[in-house]
């Protein structure tokens, strides 16, 4: 049986309350107890980062994050990056893996943290005013995806743990938002789209969509 992983940075959460739920239970407090040992296993849920392997095909943009397609639509070429006019929007619930994952495989060109607003992660104006993380990403055949990691209202720390100019590897951790938020996923406009609106999707598993092939 596979070895249950945990994101790093949810252990600053997770011991404290265990150890409340602890002496809560030693000193037999028993309400508190439980209402510490509730909030531990909600944490523990949150910060889960279970192993994922999704497709390798060279085509597949594989989901950044877990959660629910909210938003299909066409944006203006160049008001995210030039060439990327098809955004894919995914909510991510308190209850869903909050880890983000490479969409493909290649160099991270650009990346830029944008300060802003804590606006509900569900409202479409907290794409562009929320505080969020810009990341691009362009393989060796010149095909471009970008991302943002978007905090909602409940988030509190966006995390990203690569810079510009690193190689990342299509499933590979590369960061994760604490508590409820949104992650953007923007594409070329000849894409051919895997998913559909209210779509579940797992970060690093499902596909949503397929490049086509470009000039070596």
């Amino acid at each position: 049986m596979a070895r249950l992983r945990f994101a790093p940075e949810g252990w600053l959460f997770i011991i404290p309350f265990v150890i409340l739920a602890a002496a809560a239970l030693l000193i037999q407090w028993y309400i508190a107890a439980i209402i510490f040992s509730a909030i531990a296993a909600f944490l523990i849920n949150f910060f889960r980062d279970p192993h994922r392997a999704g497709s390798e095909r060279h085509v597949d943009v594989l989901s950044p994050a877990d959660g629910t397609v909210v938003q299909i639509k066409d944006v203006a070429d160049g008001s995210v990056w030039p060439g990327l006019t098809k955004q894919v929007s995914i909510f991510m619930s308190v209850f869903d893996v909050h880890v983000n994952r490479a969409p493909i495989s290649g160099k991270i060109v650009h990346y830029r943290y944008i300060p802003g607003r804590k606006l509900a992660a569900m409202v479409e104006k907290s794409s562009t005013e929320n505080e969020q993380n810009l990341v691009v990403i362009t393989d060796h055949r010149g095909a471009t995806v970008a991302f943002k990691q978007i905090a909602g209202l409940l988030a509190r720390r966006i995390v990203f743990d690569k810079k510009e100019g690193d190689e990342v590897v299509r499933g590979e951790r590369v960061g994760m938002i604490k508590f409820g938020s949104r992650v953007d996923v923007f594409l070329p406009p000849d894409v051919k789209l895997s998913v559909g609106m209210r779509d579940k999707v797992k970060v690093a598993l499902t596909v949503l969509a397929e490049i086509g092939e470009h000039a070596e």
